[in-house]
């Protein structure tokens, strides 16, 4: 496969073109899926997709390709395509050689399948009234990058998730409860439904929200709906665009001193060592005690704002350039479980399942709250339905009282709950 790789280079080389890049992503995966407790899909999905950039007197021409693909069709397509663009400055990372092991374990369906079924069968097990679905995919992704410089990275890393959810219907009242995970060696869905089932306890009887200005626990589920404003606001590319709030605030404390994030792109099960430009990943102490410490940039973000490049250059799809991305957001975490943040309210909102979409970067926010729980004298009292949350992220960032100190993904984001004073509630 380099070969053939390498063979692109050589043609785009001998058509004119200055300088090229070829990035090659394939995988191979098996989802199951399950349905009202009961086995409904089995699939097997290959994919392989590659992308060729190149330039020729200075301009840029991307071609992409899906499957079997003709070196000489690609190569003129992607000339063809730069006789219809601007000079830019050329960016491709200096040569190196990074081949990588394959990183993960493959397990057989026949194991997933069994996995499933134990899983729902332990929910039912609490409760027969409930329907149950759950998801299991294996997924081998491999990663190729070369470029006419001689850069050569590969990458090939192995898969696990597991998502579970139950639904109850009780007249006109619907409840949908839904969580999961990702891993690298192991499935044990153990953790996760137990958490399903505190859930279902908590939420056997509905009661009405508390209204005002509350204080509000954000579960590690729903605590993401703070971090994704938080990603873009440290991104390179909102600073030079001039729409990150923080753009001026380096040095500078911009939320709670309780709150430290960085990024850890080595921490399983979403460990990478390099973007989808060849750069190496590396640590970064984005955020420390509430200070500003640092943004993240792709090659060309960074040239642009005369810094040099965290590796964070990533494709949002085959057709894109790379833009700043982040590998493995890490809060730090505080202090106490989930039920002794519960303890600290007096009468609040535990919110863990939100609907809709989360804030731009604006930061302002109103959501409805999917799953959320009235809380008194540090006890859970029952489910709220009906309800919504505003504020915006940045203030509520830096009105957090309280850390908790177990950290869960979701996503690529690794987070504990926390609880922030006084959000706005309406029921």
């Amino acid at each position: 496969m380099i070969n053939e790789l390498e063979k692109l280079l050589e043609i785009a080389r001998k058509k004119g073109a200055s300088h090229a890049e070829v990035y090659q992503s394939k995988s191979i995966s098996h989802p199951i899926s399950f349905e009202a407790n009961r086995l409904k899909q089995l699939e097997s999905c290959e994919s392989e997709g590659l992308a060729l950039r190149l330039w020729r007197d200075g301009c840029p021409g991307l071609a992409v390709a899906y499957g079997n693909v003709e070196p000489e069709m690609l190569v003129e397509k992607a000339i063809a395509l730069s006789q219809l663009n601007p000079p830019e400055t050329i960016e491709l990372t200096q040569p190196r050689t990074a081949i990588y092991s394959p990183v993960g374990e493959t397990v057989p369906v026949e194991s997933l399948i069994e996995i499933g079924k134990n899983a729902i069968a332990q929910l039912r097990d609490y409760s027969s009234e409930i329907l149950c679905s759950a998801e299991l995919e294996c997924e081998t992704e491999t990663t190729i990058i070369l470029n006419s410089l001689g850069l050569n990275c590969q990458y090939t890393d192995i898969s696990l998730s597991y998502f579970l959810g139950v639904e109850l219907i009780r007249g006109e009242d619907f409840l949908g409860i839904y969580d999961g995970e990702d891993s690298r060696n192991k499935v044990d869905p153990t953790p996760i439904i137990q958490k399903i089932i505190q859930r279902l306890k908590w939420a056997d009887t509905n009661v009405s929200p508390p209204t005002g200005k509350v204080p509000i626990l954000f579960t590690a589920n729903a605590a993401t709906i703070l971090w994704g404003t938080v990603s873009a606001a440290l991104s390179g590319k909102t600073v030079l665009e001039g729409s990150s709030p923080w753009s001026e605030n380096l040095g500078k404390n911009v939320i709670a001193k309780c709150l430290s994030l960085v990024q850890k792109p080595n921490v399983e099960p979403y460990n990478c060592p390099f973007d989808d430009e060849g750069t190496p990943t590396q640590e970064l102490s984005l955020i420390t005690s509430g200070k500003l410490q640092q943004f993240y940039t792709d090659r060309t973000t960074a040239r642009e704002l005369k810094m040099e490049t965290t590796g964070n250059g990533f494709r949002p799809s085959l057709g894109r350039y790379p833009t700043p991305d982040l590998v493995n957001l890490i809060i730090l975490p505080g202090q106490g479980s989930l039920i002794e943040l519960i303890r600290e309210l007096d009468t609040g909102l535990v919110v863990d399942q939100i609907l809709g979409g989360g804030p731009d970067i604006s930061g302002d926010f109103s959501v409805n709250v999917d799953l959320g729980y009235r809380v008194e004298k540090g006890e859970i009292v029952g489910r709220v339905k009906d309800t919504m949350v505003a504020g915006n992220v940045y203030h509520a960032l830096k009105q957090v009282v309280k850390l908790g100190g177990e950290l869960e993904w979701n996503g690529s984001c690794f987070t504990p709950a926390l609880i922030v004073d006084g959000l706005s509630v309406v029921g």
